[in-house]
């Protein structure tokens, strides 16, 4: 008898990896120009059994974000999100997310989401820092019953800094932040 096998979305499986890979880049030129040292965080895989060259698992409950590093001595922690809508969706935080969020910004640290639209009719995102201050006013006047359930693209173009393309960095974040040194690449 033949095991079932769980079908799923090969989409939902790749959510993100345009995003990330635009951020990738990014951080491999913070690199190398000296600037950052920002990585991507392995997401925490459960492995069930080992037979040879044979490896079972799945995906563990994760428990931080995508990104973290230092900057200028400053550290820095975000998480990348992408639409295909015109609102931003906040149930796409989890609640240990944001609370890591809230934390490290307490803490001092530089804590943002990195969001994309990806819209119809367009062949690149438009992407925005959201500051963990504006995320932490939607997010918790939606948990008080007193907010919407997602921030509008509007919020975004109004509120947020642009992380644009400059100079061949591809998702200029640093710059977005308005942070001093991110201006030193960019002008050489």
């Amino acid at each position: 008898m033949k095991a079932l096998r769980k079908t799923y979305s090969r989409s939902h499986a790749n959510r993100g990896a345009k995003l990330e890979m635009l951020v990738e880049m990014t951080n491999n030129q913070y690199r190398n120009a000296w600037l950052a040292d920002i990585r991507k965080v392995p997401t925490p895989v459960k492995i069930l059994n080992t037979e040879g060259n044979k490896v079972t698992g799945h995906l563990d409950t994760p428990t931080w974000v995508d990104y973290s590093g230092i900057y200028e001595g400053h550290s820095i922690i975000f998480d990348a999100k992408e639409t295909k809508v015109k609102r931003f969706p906040l149930k796409n935080i989890s609640p240990h997310q944001y609370q890591l969020l809230k934390s490290w910004n307490k803490h001092g640290a530089i804590a943002f989401l990195l969001v994309a639209f990806w819209l119809e009719g367009k062949n690149e995102p438009e992407i925005y820092v959201l500051r963990f201050e504006q995320l932490e006013a939607a997010y918790e006047n939606q948990n008080a019953g007193r907010g919407s359930k997602s921030i509008s693209l509007d919020f975004f173009r109004d509120n947020c800094e642009p992380a644009k393309s400059r100079n061949g960095i591809p998702v200029d974040y640093l710059a977005a932040l308005n942070l001093d040194q991110s201006k030193k690449l960019v002008q050489k």
